[in-house]
């Protein structure tokens, strides 16, 4: 098989997914082997590949193709969210185009034009996932509204229900007027945005006297039902019993006392509106107060707005403080900042509502989540800065709003037959609820037709929490042998973004429905931001497109480009750079691999050199095998990487295959090709992981390989005991081989021309590399003695002092010169480190790193000093 001048990534990356889908290596079954098991973060079924996706998802696969390697059976499911905020909205949007309006439609209708909607995009971002070298068991792809994922759904509101978990009521709640649904509070953003603050007078009812209210929602002045003060505050006392008017509303409303106040805090009285803050209705509850809910479900103003009545709430909030300005009842407006809650899916303002909703009871269900994270560490965050985040959201969590108020997502299974919404049943089917709705009411005579659903659904993190046992049928079918083969799964890559809408209901789901984890560790990746250190998204158009990435530098060089800086937690400042590096290194493998192919081979002897290389590249490739474990174990996959990177680059390509390189037009003796063949292979299946595409491409090319001898399901290199005495014998050699190399350099000695060395063995060194230091130096000879040489350039390796004789091809007397010249450099500098060092003052008041890295200079001025006093001793002599 002829081999490429280059790696053809786009070629490589189509054959080879083929290949393994042909070969159904993606998918899993149970069976007699340890199962690993990952469940993908669904994406927006309406989503397109973004970086955020490239990362985690790579990171996913680094993982599986490494358990895979490893023996165990792996199983990564895939599948897409129906992300009913999201595609609710993309079909609105479309319809509006298409002269439709929502509310023109029956419910069915227009669920037939979302289900178009996800069945013409639904499965664009998986297909994405492959061209990135995903190896997910595709034919396990799960959707959130597949029919028994649904049913799953319903099956777990109808048993929290009746658990008493869930309940149905009237409470204040997050109002997305853009989306027109509730949110729950997680789903809340707070940020601080410049406004004002607002301070109008109201009149008091039968008095020339006024009290004077701080407000930064003029707007919500029409939806005031009372003034409230504190009992305690003795400036107002006389106005106990009295009324004041709400201006422009012309409303008489109470003054109510309340300790709630705080008296310390702006004018000490207070504007109520129980319909629009979540404190002032619990005031209003209290003392009884009217509510008046002044907005539309789009924030526009209803009757009650009296003559804003349809205008949007900050165009009145304009408008409105103008009247009262006009009308004399504003005495200041002034910036005031404030932190204002927006919706995480719309961005749009929130606004409190009052509204029946339903909620899932939280204080007990989250328990045994608090204890498997922060006391048995049954699941374990990484990085576990993380847990502190976890156990403030859920020592502080509060009831869960799990209704919206939308069509598209798992309608809640709560059926009324009274007049109103007080007479319900909550049945998994309309069957099972018509018999329970009889059995409550004690009525027979109703029919299925009596029935209303409600029409509200549930929150699709409803349906997400389940993901780890649903995409198993585990909550319908418990005992199911995937389900008890699979669950739990071992690791979850997602964001920390999500650490409370998913990840923490996950572990909650999973204790509540079966006593266990749902994956035993959690690592969290960190946000791809820009070199300005700005978050990719759309909007900004910072954010490259994935796939032209992949097209302009390869699938694995894109990987590799990623994963280099990405330490899990930490934010990774993305740069095109990364990419370009990837793909240098696939060429530098690639090159390598061609190399080691264009030997001609023979049966000679094994030199001693070569020898020598192969034991020393053994011991490397075992010393970094156990710091790539090391490294997975603390999930740190960058570094694995990185080691991996280092092992293959400097190790592989730039020490070892210099050490074994047949001279010109010579062959290479056959153990030794036998080996290196070996040792390739080894470096392949580390890299795999990373770079699935050339690892494989390279590895079908070295021979030819049955569909059972793919490198994808190859087995992972064996550990062994690490000869670390070989590695430090060789580092020394090392240092010492790029001391010749340095003279060369310096003092023009060509290469190709062999030079002597002497050695003054200080350090007994053993001369285990000696072979490999009169190749990689090209020498003519390497003699040991006992003194030092004369008339001879000269280098030391701790303390060990090496000597190259002078040839006809230096100038004495010109050499003599420049060191003398270097040497007074060099005492001139050490003699101001010096200085430094012997001022007290410099010592005592400077950062003990500062002064650390002084010291430093001083030993290494010193050393630097007694080598050319060395190397002019031997000119001289």
């Amino acid at each position: 098989m002829s081999i490429p001048a280059q790696f053809d990534a786009k070629a490589a990356e189509g054959k080879w997914y083929d290949y393994w889908m042909k070969n159904n290596y993606f998918h899993s079954e149970p069976d007699h082997r340890t199962p690993y098991t990952i469940v993908i973060p669904p994406p927006n079924v309406t989503g397109v590949l973004h970086m955020g996706h490239m990362l985690n998802n790579t990171i996913q696969d680094v993982l599986i193709r490494r358990a895979r390697l490893k023996g165990f059976n792996a199983c990564w499911v895939p599948g897409t969210d129906h992300a009913s905020i999201a595609t609710e909205a993309k079909v609105v949007a479309k319809l509006k185009e298409e002269g439709i309006k929502k509310n023109d439609l029956t419910r069915e209708e227009f669920l037939s034009h979302a289900w178009d909607w996800t069945h013409k995009y639904g499965g664009v971002i998986l297909e994405q996932l492959k061209k990135l070298g995903a190896s997910c068991d595709w034919q396990r792809t799960k959707f959130t509204m597949d029919d028994d994922m649904s049913a799953s759904v319903i099956h777990s509101f109808v048993d929290l229900y009746n658990k008493g978990l869930i309940y149905r009521g009237y409470r204040m709640v997050n109002w997305d007027p853009e989306a027109k649904t509730t949110l729950s509070d997680e789903e809340v953003t707070y940020e601080e945005r410049q406004g004002k603050l607002y301070h109008i007078r109201y009149k008091i009812k039968d008095s020339d006297e006024y009290v004077t209210i701080a407000t930064t929602r003029p707007e919500t002045i029409l939806g005031d039902t009372a003034i409230c003060i504190n009992p305690n505050d003795e400036r107002y006392a006389h106005l106990k019993g009295k009324t004041a008017i709400v201006p422009i509303a012309n409303r008489f409303v109470p003054i109510i006392f309340d300790e709630y106040v705080d008296m310390e805090f702006g004018t000490g009285c207070l504007k109520v509106t129980p319909a629009h803050d979540v404190n002032d209705k619990a005031l209003g509850e209290k003392h009884h107060l009217e509510i008046i809910d002044i907005f539309n479900e789009d924030a526009t103003l209803n009757s009650f707005g009296l003559h804003y009545e349809g205008k949007d709430r900050f165009v009145v909030r304009e408008e409105i403080a103008g009247e009262l300005e006009q009308t004399g009842h504003l005495v200041k407006a002034e910036s005031h900042i404030n932190k204002v809650g927006t919706s995480e899916r719309t961005k749009a303002v929130i606004e409190p509502r009052l509204s029946d909703q339903w909620f899932l009871k939280m204080e007990e269900i989250v328990k045994p989540a608090i204890k498997a994270v922060l006391d048995t560490e049954e699941v374990k965050l990484y990085p576990n800065r993380f847990n502190n985040t976890y156990r403030h959201w859920l020592e502080n969590i509060r009831d869960w709003n799990i209704s919206r108020q939308l069509w598209w997502g798992q309608q809640i299974p709560a059926y009324y037959y009274g007049d109103g919404k007080e007479e319900y049943v909550v049945a998994e089917s309309k069957e099972a609820a018509l018999a329970l709705a009889k059995d409550k009411s004690g009525n027979s005579t109703l029919t299925v037709d009596d029935l209303k659903q409600d029409p509200d659904t549930l929150d699709t993190w409803f349906s997400a929490w389940l993901w780890p046992m649903s995409v198993f049928n585990g909550i319908l079918d418990p005992e199911n042998k995937d389900f008890k083969y699979y669950y739990p799964t071992n690791d979850l890559v997602t964001g920390p973004d999500i650490l409370f809408f998913w990840v923490a209901r996950m572990i909650i789901a999973g204790y509540e429905y079966t006593g266990d984890k749902p994956f035993s560790n959690v690592y969290l990746t960190g946000l791809v931001r820009d070199k300005q250190r700005r978050k990719m998204s759309k909007s900004l158009g910072n954010s490259p497109d994935p796939l032209n990435l992949i097209d302009k530098f390869g699938a694995d060089g894109v990987r590799v480009g990623l994963l280099l800086s990405a330490s899990a937690g930490n934010d990774i400042l993305f740069d095109e750079e990364l990419c370009s590096q990837g793909k240098a290194f696939s060429t530098k493998v690639w090159n390598a691999f061609r190399l080691i192919k264009g030997w001609e081979v023979s049966d000679t002897e094994q030199p001693e050199h070569s020898k020598k290389a192969v034991q020393w590249y053994e011991a490397k490739l075992q010393k970094t095998l156990a710091e790539i474990e090391g490294h997975f174990e603390k999930y740190r996959i960058s570094d694995a990487l990185m080691a991996i990177y280092k092992l293959v680059w400097d190790d592989f390509c730039s020490w070892f295959l210099e050490m074994i390189k047949p001279g010109y037009q010579q062959p290479v003796d056959r153990v030794t090709y036998t080996k290196t063949i070996e040792l390739l292979e080894a470096n392949l299946k580390l890299l795999h992981p990373f770079m699935p595409f050339l690892t494989e491409e390279i590895w079908q090319h070295i021979t030819e390989r049955s569909p059972e001898e793919a490198l994808i399901i190859a087995q992972w290199p064996e550990a062994a005991a690490v000869n670390e005495k070989m590695i430090a014998d060789f580092d020394f050699a090392a240092e010492v081989i790029a001391g010749i190399r340095t003279i060369r350099k310096d003092k023009n000695l060509p290469f190709k021309d062999a030079i002597a060395l002497k050695v003054v063995n200080n350090d007994n060194v053993p001369d285990e590399f000696d072979s490999v230091i009169k190749k990689l130096g090209n020498l003519s000879s390497l003699e040991y003695v006992s003194d030092k040489v004369s008339g001879a350039l000269t280098f030391r390796v701790k303390s060990n002092e090496y000597f190259i004789p002078v040839s006809g091809n230096v100038d004495v007397a010109e050499e003599i010169a420049k060191l003398t010249q270097e040497l007074e450099y060099n005492k001139g500098f050490l003699k101001s480190v010096e200085a430094k060092l012997a001022n007290e003052k410099f010592v005592n008041s400077a950062p003990e790193k500062v002064v650390a890295i002084e010291k430093q200079k001083q030993a290494d001025a010193l050393a630097k000093i007694a080598t050319i006093e060395q190397s002019l001793a031997s000119l001289t002599a």
